[in-house]
């Protein structure tokens, strides 16, 4: 059964109306917007609304007719991923100190390997037996690693920590946590879908050679043109941009990669100053605000809270929390220290790249979709990517929080000195 265009716009208005009112309603709790709208996703799905009154949506939503939906949401994930590779610097990443180098390295690498060790606890648990173990690992192993670049930098940017050293250094790492994610899904890709190894070694030349002709060409080319040295965005560039976009989705889809990961690398190339960023990335937030929702939509209708019924089930997505959040936390903290930073900031750091969001969210949806995740799974990693993102806030503010003087206190709680008020 295809989506009638009446059930398409139901679908539309009624994901917009509650991403909308839940976002507000988490902004007010002082969260990133994007949790709330994750959140109405999920209510929205078998979880709540599917547990509370099944009828209504299977009528809203029928199992055979979400083509419609998955399909707008993609595209407004290739955008999103657009906008994402667009907000990225390399040049400034080259500048940043020694502290980025060693935390960005660390930051990844003790969560992934904490992600590996976990799948092979969880493979014969939860996972299918046609799944290779190898395959298994590296996607838990990467999915473990990720930092949501996006909804890091508006966490930063809503506490005016952008410029401060924390935050320089997390949105360093972060940026390259998301680059090497990538790289690793992309690879990941290409080991699934390959029949043979030489089809292997086909595709892998082939994805080599599109990057360097989009880095080593395209980049430059762009450079030289009038149009992206402006502080603004004309109609016309912007329509070229777009098309950019796309024609880099469409040739890394024909890689049998993925989409998302062309349109990343296209904002990756797009010449880069602040005005002209902000002015792309202003204008593709009208896109944005419609399709982004009904891809929370799409994911909340794939995750089942009730799947996770068992006790031990439970157990199981409260380890993955755990070795998600200390993974993060141990690797920046252990590299901070080493790069002589102190210990608050360090844990500061530690904190803010445990910010998974949107971003592990299009990663999960991807591992679900090439058969790497059982449903079960997935709902336990959508759990671990709301939990880890809801705490960011909490935390940054509890050890940022101002401290009494200490002259002050102890003259107040010393003995024979009368407390006054």
């Amino acid at each position: 059964m295809i989506t009638d265009l009446k059930t398409l716009l139901l679908q539309i208005l009624l994901v917009c109306v509650l991403a909308r009112a839940l976002g507000w309603l988490f902004t007010r709790l002082h969260q990133p917007r994007v949790i709330g709208e994750i959140v109405a996703g999920i209510l929205l799905g078998p979880s709540l609304l599917g547990w509370l009154a099944p009828s209504a949506q299977a009528f809203v939503f029928p199992p055979a007719g979400l083509g419609a939906l998955n399909l707008l949401s993609q595209v407004g994930l290739v955008i999103f991923m657009f906008q994402v590779g667009l907000e990225l610097n390399l040049t400034e990443l080259k500048s940043r100190g020694r502290a980025v180098m060693i935390t960005s390295n660390v930051s990844i690498l003790v969560p992934f390997l904490a992600g590996v060790g976990l799948a092979f606890f969880l493979h014969p648990r939860l996972s299918s037996p046609t799944v290779p173990v190898f395959n298994f690992a590296l996607f838990i192993g990467t999915a473990m690693s990720i930092t949501a670049f996006p909804v890091l930098a508006r966490i930063l940017a809503e506490r005016n920590l952008l410029g401060s050293r924390v935050g320089s250094i997390a949105i360093s790492c972060a940026a390259v946590d998301d680059i090497t994610a990538w790289c690793l899904l992309a690879f990941l890709s290409v080991k699934v879908h390959a029949g043979s190894q030489n089809h292997i070694w086909f595709t892998l030349s082939g994805l080599l050679a599109y990057v360097a002709l989009m880095l080593l060409v395209v980049r430059p080319l762009l450079a030289r043109r009038r149009a992206f040295r402006k502080e603004t965005l004309s109609a016309d560039a912007l329509a070229v941009i777009l098309l950019l976009a796309f024609l880099s989705a469409l040739v890394t889809e024909w890689l049998e990669i993925h989409a998302l990961f062309g349109a990343f690398l296209a904002g990756v190339v797009i010449p880069k100053s602040e005005g002209l960023v902000r002015s792309v990335v202003s204008k593709l937030q009208t896109v944005t605000l419609l399709l982004l929702p009904l891809f929370f939509a799409f994911t909340g209708l794939r995750t089942s809270v009730r799947l996770l019924s068992e006790g031990s089930l439970w157990a199981y997505c409260f380890l993955i929390i755990i070795l998600a959040v200390g993974g993060k936390l141990l690797g920046c903290v252990i590299s901070m220290r080493a790069a002589g930073i102190n210990w608050r900031e360090a844990f500061s750091v530690g904190v803010l790249m445990n910010t998974r969001g949107l971003v592990e969210l299009v990663i999960l949806n991807v591992g679900l979709d090439l058969g790497l995740i059982s449903p079960t799974l997935f709902s336990m990693m959508v759990i671990m990517a709301l939990v880890t993102t809801f705490m960011t806030t909490p935390l940054l503010d509890l050890l940022n929080q101002p401290r009494a003087p200490a002259k002050l206190v102890r003259l107040v709680d010393s003995p024979g000195v009368p407390r006054t008020g």
